[in-house]
């Protein structure tokens, strides 16, 4: 019986492949996070520098403004205090914009619902004040959800029911909150030695808890670091947040496997209503102890700004909201310290907004390239 030799086989001979080279692990892993840093990282380090050289040109000195913008929120107690408080309505109107904008809608109504939330949590704060605080407090926080919930509401409905363009309504919905508040600083409960349109204080019940030493931090931070993780964990893994994205991000493949768009829309600028109006509650609970004019700031802009910054991901806003927090507070040390003045930071977060989306342009061309 002969034996026969075997030979290895030749590439393409069709005989058994030979073993795959190993792979690093994790390699690819590693990819997807600096395709995901490496954007933000290079449009804050632009902005910056475009930012500087504005500054300087205007004949300031950019490298004390810089600094003062960028180190004023740490370099005290109350520091880091104001800007957490500022945190608190930047993130939460910013889930305002991007709950509704996972499901492909746009509400520019979280001035308005923010307003209403205020609205409603001086409401009960006032009439209820002689309430304990263990029963004033959950209430009035729950009114002002409710509040802006139902504000936000108003432009679902129109949406759902009559295809009316949220972006219109919501945008309507702003103008006819100012006149409400108004309204309700100047006939319901004014406080005539304010010198501003505004409220009667609260009760002392409906006020937040304060943590630390003077100036205290209030509660109302633990309880959105809170509500932020439920949003990140509830938007990823729950059957109604899955829904919800898929509908933003294909809404005629949602739609013909059953999901029902139109109510899920509809829901996020509900939720998203909600949030802003929590925003309102709290700013009256922790901060001004009061409703009054002029308390939504510039938060609705800053809420888009986050809102898009963070691209859908509910895990990345609310440290983005931070740095949002910590440009806007750094702000006014930079007016004081190099005399530039407030609106140059607003120019700068622009400016991070606008290369953040050029790099999805690079980053796009540098993939198919390779």
């Amino acid at each position: 019986m002969s034996t026969v030799e075997q030979t290895p086989p030749t590439p393409g001979s069709g005989g058994p492949p030979s073993a795959p080279a190993p792979r690093e692990h994790g390699s690819g892993a590693v990819t997807g996070v600096a395709w995901t840093v490496l954007p933000y990282v290079a449009s804050v380090v632009l902005a910056f520098l475009v930012g500087g050289l504005l500054i300087q040109a205007m004949g300031y000195s950019a490298v004390d403004a810089l600094e003062a913008v960028l180190t004023s929120s740490f370099d005290s107690r109350f520091g880091m205090v104001e800007t957490l408080h500022k945190w608190v309505p930047i993130v939460l109107c910013a889930y305002a914009f991007a709950i509704p904008l996972a499901t492909g809608k746009f509400n520019i109504g979280a001035e308005g619902q923010l307003l209403l939330g205020a609205t409603g949590g001086a409401a009960i704060g006032i009439t209820f004040s002689d309430l304990p605080a263990i029963l004033l407090l959950p209430a009035m926080l729950v009114a002002g959800v409710l509040a802006g919930a139902l504000w936000a509401g108003i432009a679902a409905v129109l949406l759902v029911r009559f295809r009316v363009n949220e972006v219109l309504s919501t945008v309507l919905l702003n103008f006819v909150s100012f006149r409400l508040i108004d309204w309700v600083a100047t006939s319901v409960w004014p406080d005539a030695g304010a010198g501003h349109p505004a409220t009667t204080p609260v009760g002392d019940g409906a006020r937040l808890p304060l943590i630390g030493e003077a100036p205290g931090l209030h509660s109302g931070v633990l309880l959105v670091l809170a509500l932020a993780v439920f949003i990140a964990v509830g938007m990823r893994f729950t059957p109604t947040g899955f829904e919800m994205r898929a509908v933003g991000d294909n809404p005629r493949a949602s739609l013909i496997n059953g999901v029902k768009t139109s109510r899920l829309a509809g829901a996020g600028l509900v939720i998203g209503g909600g949030a802003a109006g929590l925003a309102g509650a709290i700013d009256v609970a922790g901060v001004q102890g009061r409703m009054l004019e002029g308390m939504q700031s510039n938060f609705l802009i800053l809420g888009i700004i986050v809102g898009l910054m963070a691209r859908g991901s509910m895990l990345a806003l609310p440290f983005i909201a931070f740095g949002i927090a910590v440009l806007e507070f750094g702000a006014g040390t930079m007016q004081l310290v190099a005399s530039v003045p407030v609106e140059m930071v607003l120019v700068i977060e622009a400016l991070i907004l606008l290369f953040l989306l050029l790099s999805d342009i690079v980053r796009n061309r540098l993939r198919g390239a390779a």
